[in-house]
């Protein structure tokens, strides 16, 4: 099967849709399926190999430009090609380029407003790129904040087009009114020009079909899943014990709630070894953020007890989850993926979460951990202190996930399901064209 797969880069952050699609084409092209991934905005950072093409389209810098200023709309292409250039939109994105959405609305309405928008350029440098390329099975977007590309594309290549729900409502909702207003009528308008939805999640696809108005029939679900060839089962050193947290750090993520949490159960254990671990990109918008959690625990007294180790590449990052002994990401919002918690599990760590999102069906089918109230320090502190009491439980939770990960949420399992959907929409296509 031939695949264009598009993916958006996100600066320099490890991205857990990146990662995702990344490791999917990367499965993928192992089995000797023709995969391209390519990227729009930024080049990708994964902590994998990374399969994507070393062009970028709809390159940060250039679309940037072209939205502040009508000059650079016109301009020939050898001079964009300059803008379009990996090596300066990494430049940018390291120095300057914040994907924060209050600061991107109106890039979204044109991204969303296709061709008949300010990016009109872009749209065509995009399909002069395609004519070049061998003609796809199958195109596959990476959020529906793309699907403005799913019409001119269908229109140009007469592929049947796939478009992935994997968490941008998060972005959505953070956008000014009239800008998360107006990108969700655009969204729902172009709903039509996809063929198929596909969710990384059951609570994400029961979401996205009341939210963008898509009628279940027309949304699969093909659960994220994790190369477990690179996750060991966790290995005690001492007898420390550690809460993990593996995620960007960010408000919405929770960190400040496990912190405050770690507190109350440290005052529930005073004379335990305890300690809480924390990693994962950090925005320099967010550098307050972490002031101020470093500043609750020094009040609390147990500021010596927490350590923040940055973003985490991939060697790093399974060093990090296999010295802990549970894991917690008690986000604030109905999180769709949870890409670090089957990671956690997928090194036998159990983990204590929050009852909402997808966090409910990860833990439930994979029997690795606890639920606890959302948005409750103390019910998040009795979770952590009942595995901290039972070591016999802690064991065995974290044997279930580990084996569950790897037989429910295994990147071979995610492949299978997601060529289940392309020969579906697949079949459908051959079906309509033949009818």
């Amino acid at each position: 099967m031939r695949i264009l797969s598009i993916t958006a880069g996100a600066a320099g952050m490890y991205c857990g849709s990146c990662l995702r699609d990344n490791a999917l084409a990367a499965e993928l092209l192992a089995r000797g399926h023709e995969v391209t991934l390519l990227p729009l905005y930024t080049p990708t950072l994964t902590d994998e190999p990374n399969v994507s093409r070393s062009d970028v389209l709809f390159g940060g810098v250039s679309i940037y430009l072209q939205q502040h200023s009508a000059l650079f709309r016109k301009t020939p292409r050898f001079l964009d090609r300059l803008y379009d250039s990996p090596r300066i939109i990494k430049a940018f994105a390291d120095r300057s380029v914040s994907t924060n959405p209050r600061l991107l609305g109106e890039l979204t309405i044109s991204m969303l407003e296709g061709p008949s928008g300010v990016l009109r350029k872009e749209f065509d440098k995009l399909l002069d790129w395609i004519g070049d390329e061998p003609l796809p099975d199958v195109i596959n977007l990476p959020n529906s904040m793309l699907i403005g590309l799913a019409r001119p594309l269908a229109k140009a290549l007469g592929r049947p087009i796939c478009c992935t729900l994997q968490g941008e409502e998060l972005f959505l909702s953070g956008l000014p009114g009239p800008y998360r207003t107006r990108s969700l009528d655009l969204i729902r308008r172009q709903v039509k020009d996809v063929d198929l939805f596909i969710a990384v999640s059951e609570y994400c696809a029961t979401f996205m079909a009341d939210h963008l108005k898509i009628s279940d029939e027309r949304i699969a679900v093909v659960p994220l899943g994790v190369n477990v060839l690179n996750y060991q089962r966790r290995q005690r050193v001492d007898d420390i014990f550690r809460v993990g947290y593996l995620a960007r750090v960010a408000p919405e993520k929770g960190l400040h709630l496990l912190a405050e949490a770690f507190h109350r159960f440290r005052k529930r254990a005073p004379t335990a070894r305890l300690r809480l671990e924390a990693a994962g990109y950090l925005a320099p918008e967010h550098e307050g953020y972490v002031a101020d959690i470093r500043t609750f625990l020094n009040q609390a007294g147990v500021a010596e007890d927490f350590s923040y180790r940055g973003a985490v590449d991939l060697d790093e990052k399974m060093t990090f989850l296999r010295r802990l002994d549970v894991l917690s990401v008690p986000a604030v919002y109905d999180e769709p993926k949870g890409l670090s918690i089957l990671e956690a599990l997928a090194s036998g760590v159990p983990v204590v979460q929050p009852r909402r999102g997808a966090f409910v069906e990860v833990v439930e089918r994979t029997g690795g951990g606890l639920l606890v109230d959302a948005d409750d320090p103390d019910s998040l502190a009795d979770g952590l202190h009942q595995l901290w009491q039972d070591r016999a439980r802690r064991d065995e939770l974290g044997q279930k996930g580990f084996d569950s990960v790897r037989s429910q949420y295994s990147i071979q399992h995610s492949a299978d399901c997601l060529l289940k959907v392309y020969d579906r929409v697949l079949s459908g296509n051959r079906e309509g064209a033949g009818s």
